[in-house]
């Protein structure tokens, strides 16, 4: 299997994987554009999600917030190069593992993940919590199929990431 390959390539174990009951994520391979970033990157989505997100942006922006996406679909190629990056850098696997999920095993596959950030906060940064767009996806990220992924002690051991949603079905909007 391609992901175990690189997982041992990096030296993350099963055991590591297992530890923390992590899930692993298919790569998306239907994905459409849900929004521009700026200089002209295009962050991918699968449809549904896509759709969901523009709702949600647009409906934060009706409210006078302004939220835009970082970073979306994540290939398992790119996931490992961020994990060797940071290998690079001298991080070791345990604490990599508490930053970035292992390749494979990131939401980011599956086309239905998002990190944003608004106007005055700094990308991928605790900051982000005391914006008004977290207090508004907070209250109403739900009513588009969003949640958070990550909050304060998940299940999972990552760090807290109050910048990372995931659409995971339709939304109430009522």
């Amino acid at each position: 299997m391609r992901v175990e390959s690189i997982l041992g390539s990096l030296g993350i174990s099963a055991e590591s994987i297992a530890s923390r009951a992590l899930v692993l994520h298919p790569e998306a391979t239907d994905l459409v554009v849900a929004e521009i970033g700026e200089e002209g990157r295009e962050h991918l989505l699968v449809a549904a999600a896509a759709t969901a997100w523009g709702a949600l942006r647009d409906t934060a922006r009706g409210d006078g917030v302004v939220i835009s996406i970082v970073s979306a679909f994540r290939s398992v190629e790119r996931q490992a190069e961020i994990v060797r990056a940071k290998l690079a850098r001298g991080l070791s696997i345990e604490e990599i593992l508490k930053l970035s999920a292992p390749p494979g095993y990131s939401e980011h596959h599956t086309g239905r993940a998002v990190d944003v950030t608004t106007d005055g906060a700094r990308p991928l940064e605790l900051e982000f919590e005391n914006t008004e767009a977290f207090g508004w996806l907070s209250r109403h990220a739900g009513r588009f199929g969003f949640q958070m992924s990550y909050p304060r002690q998940n299940r999972y051991g990552f760090m807290y990431e109050p910048w990372h949603w995931c659409w995971l079905q339709e939304g109430n909007r009522t």
